[in-house]
């Protein structure tokens, strides 16, 4: 078993937690953001006719992801503004794009997830356990670049030596392409990397398609088959605050190879 110098981390409902509520109230923001911005280019339309496009948007996205891929953020919005009536993104001036842009960006900071309690004395307690840090998220809604701000704003981007967006990489966990592509950028292999992640399949089963060990966050999801090896992980906590116990477990075992 080789050494592990490295720990990635999944982000929602792992170091933030979220709830369907904060979704529903994001999503009304940017409808009505959106609905603001095409008055102004004479374009009248209403909210509920806007929620049809929008969850067209998300089914066309989510679509994508089954593949194991993703859309960047901006392919998303000019989806969505498509949705609502066919090339309408390439009528659109600038800076009404740009204005549908920021509406469905910057709801995440109007009704944010929640950073865990924990997540600062973890990410402290991974540190100084010497070990590199990285972050691989599937973005949904939300961009790379407003997580970045968002944890910076919290204080904890600077414990990441990198951080991988499914919107910027075009890629989605489970797979394995995300995971050997922050594994790399860290400078290290799977086998020497450890994911911590609450989602059975994005998270321990694509982190040991790569050859990573996992540690799995339960609460958030079940496993449909207790016996299938593919999902499960090196180890199990019902909580955050229970990983770094976790991961000097398998350093341990790890230095006994």
């Amino acid at each position: 078993m080789s050494q592990i110098t490295a720990v990635t981390f999944d982000l929602w409902q792992t170091l933030l937690l979220d709830n369907r509520e904060l979704g529903r109230q994001r999503a009304q923001l940017r409808l009505e953001g959106t609905q603001d911005a095409l008055k102004r280019f004479g374009e009248n339309y209403s909210i509920e006719y806007l929620r049809e496009a929008y969850r067209a948007c998300y089914r066309h996205c989510h679509r994508v992801r089954e593949d194991n891929l993703d859309v960047s953020f901006q392919e998303q919005v000019d989806i969505f503004i498509n949705l609502i009536s066919p090339d309408l993104a390439d009528r659109l001036p600038p800076e009404i794009i740009q204005e549908i842009t920021r509406a469905y960006s910057d709801p995440f900071f109007v009704h944010p997830p929640v950073p865990h309690s924990e997540s600062v004395a973890v990410l402290e307690g991974i540190k100084d356990m010497g070990l590199n840090i990285g972050l691989i998220s599937n973005t949904g809604m939300t961009p790379g670049t407003a997580f970045r701000k968002f944890l910076d704003q919290h204080k904890l981007l600077h414990y990441f030596h990198t951080l991988t967006f499914s919107d910027e990489v075009k890629l989605a966990k489970p797979s394995d392409q995300i995971f050997r592509m922050t594994v790399d950028s860290l400078h290290t292999t799977p086998e020497q990397t450890v994911h911590v992640g609450d989602h059975v399949i994005n998270d321990v089963q694509g982190a040991k398609q790569a050859g990573m060990r996992t540690v799995w966050i339960e609460g958030f999801y079940q496993r449909e088959d207790p016996t299938d090896p593919k999902t499960e992980p090196d180890i199990a906590v019902p909580d955050l605050g229970g990983v770094v116990s976790a991961v000097e477990k398998l350093c341990h075992l790890s230095g006994k190879a």
